[in-house]
């Protein structure tokens, strides 16, 4: 047979695309069309119902940048139209390849209820199926200009990420308003011809199936009749019934799809554009539920589960009784789809706990997986704080965006830095937005890399980010896809479904042990240095606010603060969003994340300082608050009294015009440019700083990524730099024991300050930064005189091990990592701490001296700035504060203690004495993260601890308060039920824990 196979596939593409696709609507008449424009931000929905309206035309542009547009439309269904199906076809103007990126409305019938959302690909409405004919229709719909911010040329700088810059001019044209009918025979022929030609085209040429197909949809094109494609739709269609008929062969791989609409909190939108996005969500699919009987939607994020609850009660009231049915299900177990690199230990933690809790008040769910398909990597410290709150399993999609290395697994078990292993999936579709397409499913099949051991995969399927979800028109393909020969079988189900079956056909997958590196969007680690700073000091607030507020009620009857608590905590948890925290949404969004933190640090410093006065009482005695885990100045962990004396600190000019700094401890040497050239631990006579090197060295470096500019930094940049060595003034400071210096560079400023504390062996980095720089990378580094394979991170509840070497394309791809308050280097007798109040990315790189002794010089760089235009073109301009500290002569516990103590400063107050702590623990490695009252209100202390050096620990709390009994508990402060309760001896617990090992203890007060 001659092959005649490219004739044939072009003839479907073309017959499709002109004749049959326009004959799925073949009549249509046109709506009358009114309109109000709101003058400022969105209006409840009963002022937009009743608002007067103004006439408006088909062709007519519409919507200021984040505008709100009320449409009413109305219109009357034709009599000769009785019996058929009858759909509104509104069109706001929509760009079909751009779902969740550009406008969107929301239906409402005129007593307000909601109907569906309007998205590119889904901008129909059901009028009736049959009608009768005469039907007056009208309906509203609440029409958002949100404006293309990512356009045509994506990364490109544009005014339209803030409403403050965005501009008035209209952004679209109104396209399409009709009534319809919708010749569903027509619409099945599409779905038939569309499924069974991206098959064809996924099946190798020389493949039976596909010339099988080949030849049915042949035979259906030669039944379809051009000019006659509704009377004639059937016929083709019964061509076509024995090859979607045929039966999947028995080792098919499986597909478990799961309606999806993966939503961004923010992101080129600001938080009150989500709250509409996942309320027409919500609608959509509550709807496509009442449709389909055999789908399911998965729905992630308890925030935006609770904006519409508060925001569009009666979308709740759908969504509720789609939960009680089991087909609209609570995801993820988590407050937002958080960042996982940056947030803290606790902060981590409290992700699951209000997550949780909101689906176990609200629906009496508790989750099993946690649900991150965007995150962009993941800390090796998850897998701990996920099994700690109750949950099993890991679903993630973003490490298929690496791009140096593949990941090996697609099903796996995760073990994390204590041993915990959570039993994790990345699905082989290779997208959070799956349409159900042919290449697609194909993809998955091949993709896969668990072949032999596993056959069963998960496929996240609709269109997200306002996008509307899962379609009817992937829904219908599924359908098909049930049980195809050729192609995977697909069937709906929730993801506990999934994991279930998939953990019982593999039970033992391989193991991946440490962080899930994301070989992409590494700047995410440094870009909008505001909100990173705000989100870091929010964290330690919170943990003041408890640990003070805790102590004084047990004390002295205070008020304990639960509401505002709960609040405030939420708050930060959503600004932790895989978009937010990261700096890489919109310019709206960072500027309402540093006013919020602003508020944020208000009102928990209120909250702290009304809790002190409690404990501190009226008098004269100058103390000393430690809200750190280790004692400070003398003063115990979680109390207060008068700091110790702790020596003093001198300042001397070198002959070269340089300075000395001096305190006992350690010999601070500075140059006359500013640099550090030496930092002597004086006890052990050891140089920090490699020879012939200088430290607190700024490097400038070009920085334009290939793409994704607020997200990524290439490695290329390290092709050039500007060592900022001149400096403007170098000076003793105010307090002449420090060293001032001021540089200037480009259209930038740099004042710092080297400070030695008394009694402390650290030098103090103060860094002001007064940033005007395009598309450049600033870094602060420390070359040090020390030969190590590894360094040591800090992670939620403990530390992570990296390379210093680029042995294998695995360990140079991090070129960029991620630390929380420290890292840390050692040679076995000794090791240097470089610790931060706020700052996340950092790189470490290590030579061979070719000169001189021939050691090794390991250096360290804090990334402190970018200047990224896309998508904020603003990105970071203004003044900025850094604090960071060397810690010569450090163990890890120095790191973790130093760490600590940069992050919670200490507070003065004058009282009557001595404030003994609520608990305390009598080892320095094991640390408590929290003290805070129980959740219930019950009055309990719940004590939040984990060892912290990565090494077994035996060691005592003490309550200082009559306890009367301790039980274990999860995250959510449930006791665990294989877990015998500790014995207390006097308010004494003893406690053994393994290496990184975290607990929760929950004390109840005699």
């Amino acid at each position: 047979m001659h092959d005649d196979r490219t004739l044939v596939e072009a003839r479907l593409r073309r017959v499709l695309d002109e004749r049959v696709r326009p004959a799925v609507h073949p009549e249509s008449v046109p709506l009358e069309v009114a309109v109000w424009h709101a003058p400022g931000e969105p209006v409840p929905v009963a002022e937009g119902l009743a608002a007067d309206v103004e006439p408006v035309t088909v062709g007519s542009r519409w919507g200021a940048p984040w505008g709100t547009s009320w449409f009413r439309v109305t219109g009357t269904v034709p009599k000769e139209w009785a019996g058929k199906t009858v759909e509104a076809i509104l069109d706001l103007g929509f760009d079909e390849n751009m779902p969740g990126f550009q406008c969107e409305g929301l239906v409402y019938r005129p007593d307000g209820t909601p109907v569906k959302g309007l998205n590119p690909r889904n901008q129909w409405v059901r009028i009736g199926a049959p009608v009768q004919g005469g039907e007056e229709v009208r309906l509203h719909v609440e029409a958002a200009s949100n404006p293309v911010v990512m356009g045509p040329r994506p990364f490109t700088p544009t005014p339209l990420g803030d409403l403050e810059t965005a501009g008035r001019d209209p952004q679209y044209t109104l396209t399409r308003m009709d009534l319809a009918v919708l010749d569903e025979t027509v619409w099945h022929l599409v779905t038939d011809l569309e499924v069974l030609g991206e098959l064809m085209a996924e099946l190798p040429v020389d493949s039976p199936r596909r010339w099988e197909i080949l030849r049915a949809v042949e035979r259906a094109l030669d039944a379809l009749d051009l000019q006659d494609v509704s009377g004639t739709a059937e016929r083709a269609r019964a061509r076509l019934a024995d090859v979607l008929a045929a039966p999947a062969v028995p080792s098919a791989h499986r597909i478990s799809a799961v309606g999806h609409a993966h939503i961004d909190s923010a992101w080129l939108w600001p938080l009150r554009e989500t709250v509409r996005k996942v309320a027409r969500t919500a609608a959509n699919m509550t709807a496509l539920l009442d449709d389909e009987p055999e789908f399911v939607f998965a729905m992630s994020q308890a925030q935006q589960w609770a904006w519409v609850k508060e925001h569009r009660p009666e979308v709740w009231a759908r969504v509720k009784k789609a939960v009680a049915d089991g087909r609209f299900v609570p995801a993820g177990g988590m407050w937002v789809e958080s960042d996982t690199n940056m947030p803290g230990s606790e902060a981590m933690a409290r992700q699951f706990v209000h997550g949780k809790r909101f689906f176990l008040d609200e629906f009496g769910v508790d989750n099993d997986e946690a649900w991150l398909p965007d995150t962009f990597g993941f800390a090796a410290g998850l897998p701990q704080i996920i099994k700690a709150a109750g949950s099993r399993y890991l679903l993630t999609q973003k490490i298929s965006w690496s791009r140096t290395n593949s990941f090996p697994h697609h099903t796996f078990r995760w073990e994390g830095i204590d041993g915990t292993r959570i039993y994790t999936h990345f699905p082989p579709v290779d997208t959070y937005n799956c349409s159900m397409h042919g290449a697609e499913i194909a993809h998955a099949v091949r993709n896969f890399k668990d072949k032999g051991t596993a056959r069963h995969s998960l496929a996240p399927t609709g269109w997200g980010d306002g996008g509307g979800g899962t379609t009817r028109e992937m829904v219908a393909k599924a359908a098909r896809l049930r049980d195809l020969e050729g192609s995977a079988t697909v069937t709906w189900e929730t993801p506990s479904a999934f994991f279930a079956k998939a953990e019982a056909e593999n039970p033992e997958p391989l193991v991946w042990v440490g962080e899930l590196y994301l070989e992409l969007h590494r700047a995410t680690l440094t870009s909008q240095a505001g909100t990173k700073q705000g989100n870091r000091r929010s964290e330690h607030l919170l943990r003041e606010a408890e640990l003070w507020a805790a102590t004084a009620a047990v004390r002295t009857g205070f008020p304990y603060p639960y509401a505002d608590l709960d609040r405030i905590w939420k708050t930060v948890l959503l600004h932790q969003f895989h978009d937010i925290l990261p700096g890489s949404s919109i310019a709206w969004v960072h500027r309402e994340a540093r006013a919020t933190y602003a508020r944020v640090a208000d009102e928990l410093n209120g909250i702290v300082d009304a809790a002190q006065r409690a404990l501190a009482g009226e008098g004269t005695v100058p103390l000393l608050f430690n809200a750190a885990p280790h004692t400070r100045a003398g003063v115990p962990a979680g109390g207060a009294r008068a700091a110790e004396a702790s020596g003093r600190t001198t300042r001397a000019g070198r002959p070269d015009g340089g300075h000395v700094l001096d305190n006992g401890l350690l010999r601070v040497g500075v140059d006359p440019r500013g640099l550090v050239d030496s930092v002597l631990d004086v006890a052990t006579g050891r140089e920090t700083i490699a020879p012939g090197r200088t430290g607190n060295l700024l490097q400038l470096h070009q920085d334009l990524p290939n793409m994704w500019d607020a997200w990524d930094v290439d490695e290329f940049y390290r092709n050039t730099v500007t060592d900022l060595t001149d400096a403007d003034e170098v000076t003793a400071g105010d307090d002449g024991a420090s060293v001032r210096i001021v540089r200037t560079f480009g259209g930038s400023r740099v004042t710092q300050v080297l400070s030695l504390p008394p009694g402390e062996k650290r030098l103090v980095v103060d860094t002001e930064v007064d940033w005007h720089e395009t598309e450049k990378f600033l870094k602060l580094a420390f070359p040090l005189d020390l030969h190590t394979d590894r360094y040591a991170s800090e992670t939620q509840f403990g530390h992570f091990f990296r390379p210093t070497h680029t042995n294998t394309s695995w360990e140079a791809a991090k070129f960029e990592a991620c630390n929380h308050r420290f890292v840390h280097l050692q040679e076995p007798d000794w090791g240097v701490a470089l610790v931060n109040d706020g700052t996340y990315g950092h790189d470490v790189t290590r030579t061979v001296r070719t000169d001189g002794d021939g050691g090794t010089t390991t250096t360290v760089r804090v990334s402190l700035l970018r200047a990224p235009r896309f998508p904020d073109p603003e990105t970071d301009q203004g003044v900025h504060r850094f604090r960071h500290a060397l810690v010569p002569g450090a163990s890890i516990g120095d790191a973790v203690r130093e760490g600590w103590r940069i992050n919670l400063p200490e507070r003065r107050l004058d009282g009557a004495g001595e404030v003994t702590p609520l608990v305390s623990v009598d080892r320095d490695s094991v640390v408590v993260t929290a003290v805070k009252l129980a959740d219930d209100g019950s009055g309990d202390v719940v004590v939040r601890f984990h060892e912290a050096h990565g090494a077994r620990a035996d060691a005592t709390l003490t309550a200082g308060f009559p306890v009367a009994g301790v039980e274990v508990t999860d995250l959510l402060e449930r006791p665990l039920a294989d877990t015998a309760p500790p014995a207390v001896d006097d308010g004494r617990v003893a406690v053994r824990l393994r290496p990184f090992e975290l607990r929760t203890l929950r004390l109840r007060r005699a």
